[in-house]
């Protein structure tokens, strides 16, 4: 019987039985990042976990895409409402990052 490594809840793709999204390995996966170091990032996972979540997304790429571009969709108009609901707040944020820069 196969292993199930990715489990839908609450609208997200998940690694079965964990609180870890499968849009966090991906986003790994996809910077480069090898399934060791995907693993150091994640102490919750284990190597087999990760290798099963990314054959996973390579088995549903297309899916799965789709399902982070309207992610990324849903965060920036969620971004763009804050910052109008919020100028003065991320005008200081703006300014401490700018200074931040700076220094560095």
């Amino acid at each position: 019987m196969a292993k199930e490594y990715v489990e839908q809840r609450q609208g997200g793709y998940y690694l079965t039985g964990t609180s870890v999204s499968l849009d966090s390995i991906v986003y790994a996966f996809l910077r480069g990042e090898s399934p060791e170091s995907i693993v150091e990032s994640f102490p919750a996972l284990d190597l087999e976990q990760v290798y099963g979540g990314l054959a996973y997304y390579l088995a549903h790429r297309d899916q799965i895409d789709q399902y982070l571009r309207a992610e990324k969709a849903d965060f920036d108009q969620l971004r763009d409402e804050s910052r109008r609901a919020h100028p003065l707040l991320y005008s200081k944020l703006e300014a401490a990052r700018q200074a931040f820069q700076k220094s560095t």
